[in-house]
């Protein structure tokens, strides 16, 4: 039987709710040696259902997903430089597509035993989107999924 928490996904979103499980995972890697995947997922989905109903014109469709694609590298390289500072290392992987059906779905290809996820905080930056994703990522998910809060994740990290 392999160890609990051996091999973790963590979804990187949002810009506060995204540090919490990012960092803890960083602990759980420093302490047990957990296999750590970052996840942004661009929600191409959303971005699609927005187009149909004349939201965004394709140009701005185009314009908004780059700008996603441009968070989303930004928020996986400050993942990979929080791991540096505590010498470790995790993989980070950009997604395109509904963001609860990507995490369902790289959990499942890398058997994934938990999945992270930023908890919603009253500083916390709360969108409609992230509580339905999160939502449907702890229905559909084919592992365990932890609701990571800033505090917790703060003391797990400083005290590497």
């Amino acid at each position: 039987m392999k160890g609990l928490l051996s091999k973790v996904l963590v979804l990187a979103e949002g810009l506060y709710s995204s540090t919490a499980p990012v960092k803890y995972a960083i602990a759980l890697r420093k302490a047990f040696g957990t296999e750590v995947t970052v996840v942004y997922a661009v929600d191409t989905t959303a971005i699609r259902r927005l187009a149909a109903s004349r939201i965004f014109i394709d140009e701005e469709s185009e314009e908004y997903e780059r700008s996603l694609e441009e968070t989303g590298g930004r928020r996986l390289a400050f993942a990979q430089g929080l791991a540096r500072e505590k010498g470790v290392e995790l993989l980070t992987m950009l997604l395109k597509g509904s963001i609860a059906g990507e995490v369902v779905r790289v959990a499942e290809e890398l058997e994934a035993d938990c999945i992270l996820l930023g908890g919603w905080e009253h500083n916390g930056d709360f969108r409609d989107i992230l509580l339905e994703a999160s939502r449907e990522i702890a229905d559909l998910a084919p592992c365990s999924v932890l609701m990571v809060k800033s505090r917790d994740a703060e003391l797990a990290y400083n005290a590497l």
